[in-house]
């Protein structure tokens, strides 16, 4: 089977954006895991830790209907006892994590 260039390039984008967003998805899993598990849970229901805190569960009416840049900015500002992550994770990070949550709820 022959592809022509075109279907060679097309091939290669498609692979290349498909492992991208793989990679996204479990680096968002790994920095959620290692910055936000300890309050949030691992599936979204807050820990004793976060309960503590005033933390929800994402799967809460007033966290589902928040925008991902509503959830990305509460996470690089903080809000109430949750610290600002701006200064430790980048903007993709943050994003990323926004995009990641919206499965655990």
């Amino acid at each position: 089977m022959r592809l022509g260039i075109k279907g060679f390039i097309t091939a290669a984008t498609l692979t290349t954006v498909l492992a991208s967003n793989l990679f996204a998805a479990d680096t968002a899993q790994d920095t959620y895991k290692a910055k936000c598990q300890m309050c949030h849970g691992a599936n979204g229901e807050p820990t004793g830790v976060g309960k503590s805190m005033g933390a929800k569960a994402f799967s809460d009416p007033d966290v589902v209907k928040m925008s991902d840049t509503e959830l990305a900015s509460i996470t690089s500002n903080g809000k109430n006892k949750m610290p600002a992550y701006k200064d430790k994770l980048s903007a993709d990070q943050i994003n990323d994590l926004a995009k990641y949550v919206r499965g655990l709820k």
